[in-house]
């Protein structure tokens, strides 16, 4: 038997990596972008809480600073160049109306970076909340084709901002489903969203899947208009 043979038998055998075994993150600087609206400035709470270093990002670095301010836990502003410039991961926490232009003016700073978006494209009238289908297909996709330089993911969108900011909830009840190109970018996303009591990353599939991910708001704010509630999703069996 050649070496060769012996090397592929070895492959063969080598045992499947556990998909729980997900890197260490706890070192890393989050960005925030967006970190003074409701969902990025619940997000910065709860990451700064369980010891993760934060920068929250604002268009006014006064606001951002007076944000941060607020939240406490070490948590520091910056507009959203230097937030976006002084982080290892980057969370895209803005209005859907503003997601393309704000991008569109970090992509040097986002270059290289890796990029969390959680922007649900929704609309509102009458009858509720429902979901707009961006020209790209998602808003992940979106940030995917503006930042060409950037490890694109696609998380945290189903969260309660009521749940996040409030000090007396000790643990979110919660999975986070977790979309991505590379592997070992969505895990990173995995172990950031698992440094928060309560929550659990799931690989859930690439980026042209981010769509229905981050359609499913529109029923959650149904659920929670209905049932007065703060629900969020649990995923069975794994």
């Amino acid at each position: 038997m050649t070496s060769t043979d012996n090397s592929a038998q070895q492959a063969a055998k080598a045992p499947a990596k556990d998909p729980w075994d997900l890197p260490d993150v706890s070192g890393l600087v989050v960005g925030v972008l967006g970190g003074t609206g409701p969902q990025g400035k619940g997000l910065a709470y709860r990451l700064a809480r369980a010891g993760q270093k934060v920068i929250i990002g604002s268009r006014a670095a006064e606001r951002a600073q007076s944000a941060a301010d607020e939240l406490g836990h070490g948590v520091e502003g910056a507009d959203n160049a230097e937030c976006a410039r002084r982080s290892d991961i980057v969370i895209v926490a803005v209005p859907w109306e503003g997601h393309g232009k704000t991008l569109e003016s970090l992509r040097e700073e986002l270059s290289g970076k890796l990029v969390v978006d959680c922007v649900n494209p929704l609309g509102f009238d009458k009858k509720g909340a429902y979901a707009l289908k961006p020209e790209e297909g998602s808003a992940a996709e979106q940030a995917a084709a503006l930042l060409p330089g950037s490890r694109v993911t696609a998380a945290f969108h189903h969260l309660s901002a009521v749940l996040l900011q409030d000090p007396e909830v000790e643990e979110i009840d919660t999975d986070v489903m977790v979309l991505g190109e590379d592997r070992a970018d969505v895990e990173m996303v995995q172990a950031l969203a698992g440094r928060i009591p309560g929550m659990r990353g799931i690989f859930s599939g690439r980026l042209r899947n981010a769509h229905q991910v981050e359609s499913l708001v529109a029923n959650l704010i149904s659920v929670n208009r209905r049932y007065k509630a703060h629900a969020g999703l649990r995923v069975t069996d794994v």
